[in-house]
C-alpha cells in the first residue's frame, strides 16, 4: 500500500510538472514578450512571495489544518516592520530579525487557540484574519509606511546572479522546509498527525505541541514573505499580501498536497506556484484587466481542490474494488 501511494504522489508531481512545461511553451507561443529576460525575472519575482507562503501552507495541510489568516499576518508582519524601521529608527536587519519572531508569536496565538481550546481551523483563522487586518489599519491608519531604509532594498530588489534575491531565500527556505519535514522526527510527526490525530496520540507524540509548533513555522514564513515584499516596494503597504491566501491554498493542492492531510510535499507547493504564476503573467501579457487575476485565482482554488477530491475518490474506488477481489 504504501507503495501504491508513494508512486501515486510522484505521479502527481510529475503530472504537474508536465502541466507547468506545457503551458509555458503555450505561453511562449501566443506572446513574443513571455521568454524575454525581464519578463521571466519579474515572474519569478513574484512567484517567491506566493510560492514562500505555500511552503507554510503545505506543511499545515500535511498536518491537515490550514491557515486563511497567512496574507493578513504578513501585511500586519510588514506595517510593524516599518514602524521599527522608520518611525523608532531601529536598525533595519534587527528590526527584519524581530518581525520573524512577531510572525511566529502570531502562529503561536494561531496555534493554540486551535490546539489547546479545540477551535476549528479554518473558523479561527478566519477571526484571526479580520484580527489581523483590523490592526493593521489602525496602527497604519490605511497608508503606506515610506522612507525604508535602502539597506535592505536588495533583499526585495536585488539579484544574485541574475537570480532574483527573494526568489533565492525563498529556495533556501524551501530546502530547510523539505529537510525538516522529510529527514526530521519533527517531520515524521507531521505526517502521522496529518494521518490519524488519534492514533499519533496513542503512540506518543505530543499533537498539540507539534500543531503549534507548524503553526508557528507558518507566522514566521508569512512575515518572512512580507517583509521581503517591505524591501521590494521601499514601502509598508497596508495591502500586502491580500491574494497571498487563495494562491497559497491553490499551489499546496496543485502541488500534490491534498487538504485531507497526511501526504504530500511542501516543495511541490513550489510547482503549484509556478503555474499560478505563469497564468497570471499571460492575463498581464494579454492587457486583460488585473482585477481579473482575483477570478482566475478562485477558479485555481475551486479546480484544485474539485480534482484533488475526484482523485482521492478514484484512488478509493480502486482500493475498494482491490480488496473486493
Amino acid at each position: 500500500m504504501k507503495a501504491v501511494v508513494g508512486a501515486f504522489k510522484r505521479l502527481r508531481i510529475n503530472g504537474v510538472f508536465v502541466a507547468l512545461v506545457l503551458i509555458s511553451v503555450i505561453a511562449s507561443l501566443v506572446s513574443p514578450y513571455f521568454l524575454t529576460s525581464y519578463n521571466l525575472q519579474s515572474v519569478v519575482r513574484n512567484l517567491a512571495f506566493v510560492s514562500m507562503v505555500a511552503l507554510g501552507q503545505a506543511c499545515l495541510l500535511i498536518l491537515g489544518e490550514l491557515d486563511l489568516s497567512v496574507g493578513p499576518m504578513a501585511g500586519l508582519c510588514g506595517v510593524i516592520g516599518g514602524l521599527f524601521m522608520v518611525k523608532w529608527g531601529w536598525d533595519p536587519y534587527l528590526s527584519f530579525f524581530l518581525v520573524l519572531l512577531v510572525g511566529a508569536a502570531f502562529g503561536f496565538v494561531n496555534g493554540s487557540l486551535i490546539s489547546f481550546l479545540g477551535l476549528n481551523s479554518l473558523v479561527t483563522t478566519i477571526g484571526m484574519s479580520g484580527v489581523y487586518k483590523g490592526i493593521n489599519l489602525v496602527i497604519s491608519k490605511g497608508r503606506a509606511i515610506t522612507g525604508i531604509p535602502k539597506e535592505i532594498h536588495f533583499l526585495g530588489q536585488g539579484d544574485l546572479f541574475g537570480v532574483p534575491m527573494p526568489f533565492v531565500i525563498m529556495l533556501i527556505v524551501m530546502v530547510g522546509i523539505v529537510f525538516l519535514t522529510r529527514y526530521t522526527p519533527f517531520g515524521r510527526y507531521m505526517y502521522a498527525i496529518g494521518n490519524s490525530a488519534e492514533a499519533a496520540r496513542i503512540l506518543g507524540i505530543r499533537v498539540r505541541l507539534i500543531r503549534v509548533l507548524t503553526y508557528m513555522l507558518v507566522g514566521m514564513v508569512a512575515a518572512l514573505a512580507g517583509m521581503l515584499m517591505v524591501a521590494r516596494l521601499g514601502s509598508a503597504q497596508p495591502s500586502i499580501g491580500e491574494q497571498w491566501v487563495l494562491n497559497s491554498i491553490a499551489a499546496s493542492v496543485i502541488g500534490g498536497v491534498p487538504t485531507t492531510g497526511g501526504v504530500g510535499s511542501p516543495a511541490g507547493a513550489l510547482m503549484g506556484a509556478a503555474i499560478i504564476g505563469v497564468i497570471e503573467n499571460i492575463i498581464v501579457l494579454f492587457g486583460v484587466s488585473p482585477y481579473w487575476q482575483t477570478a482566475v485565482s478562485g477558479i485555481i482554488v475551486v479546480g484544485a481542490i474539485s480534482l484533488d477530491a475526484l482523485s482521492r475518490f478514484f484512488a478509493t474506488k480502486r482500493k475498494m474494488g482491490g480488496i473486493a477481489q
